[in-house]
């Protein structure tokens, strides 16, 4: 009698939480290498002592915020298939599907970006977009952070209900357009000098692109 002998392979087929540690190491060392700006930022809602000392453009694709961006990203991706998985255009535990929302997204942004960037160098309006993407980074990183939490509790325990994505997802819209008037407010002098521009941007980058991908995910 011949004995196969098979090496025990030990696998975690649990990605989500290989993700959401990874997420969680990558605050973990925002908070470490940066610890008097995390401070500051994690205030952001209730002072702007923190966008008063980080105004400057070049900020923008720093160490700090990379971080806190694929936080964001993450966060972002979770919750988006969560509520695939409600409405059931999706499943949670789906890793493939995970995958193709995070890289979606991320091409998104960054595609937006480029444009963004663009339009803003053709029309002269490069500082103007600058700070602005400035505000938006800041802002859309630290919903990021309120979401990621938010999202592990979802997935974990589903809690998912359409009352709570309603409440989240008018949370979300609301904090977007508090960025929008704490921008307008600081910057209003030099928004009223290119007031046409900011809101030919406006209608083509921040509502157009957001209205199509509504009417692609309703219309299939």
């Amino acid at each position: 009698m011949v004995w196969a002998l098979h090496p025990r392979v030990y696998e975690s087929k649990d990605w989500a939480t290989l993700i959401f540690i990874l997420a969680l190491a990558l605050i973990v060392i925002a908070r470490t290498a940066f610890s008097s700006r995390f401070n500051d930022y994690i205030r952001l809602l209730v002072s702007d002592k923190y966008t008063k000392i980080y105004r400057d453009s070049s900020h923008l694709w720093n160490g700090f915020n990379i971080l806190l961006f694929l936080v964001n990203l993450v966060s972002f991706s979770f919750f988006i298939q969560l509520v695939l998985d409600h409405y059931g255009l999706g499943e949670k535990k789906d890793w493939m599907l995970f995958t193709r929302i995070f890289t979606g997204l991320t091409v998104f942004i960054l595609s937006k970006f480029l444009i963004e960037k663009i339009i803003a160098v053709t029309f002269d309006i490069e500082e103007l977009i600058d700070e602005f993407n400035l505000q938006k980074v800041n802002f859309r990183t630290y919903i990021g952070l309120l979401l990621f939490p938010v999202s592990a509790i979802m997935y974990y325990g589903d809690y998912a209900t359409n009352s709570l994505i309603i409440i989240i997802i008018g949370t979300l819209l609301l904090i977007n357009l508090l960025t929008y008037l704490f921008y307008l407010k600081i910057y209003q002098n030099f928004v009223i000098g290119k007031l046409f521009y900011f809101i030919l941007y406006l209608c083509a980058l921040e509502i157009a692109p957001y209205y199509f991908i509504y009417y692609l995910i309703t219309k299939n």
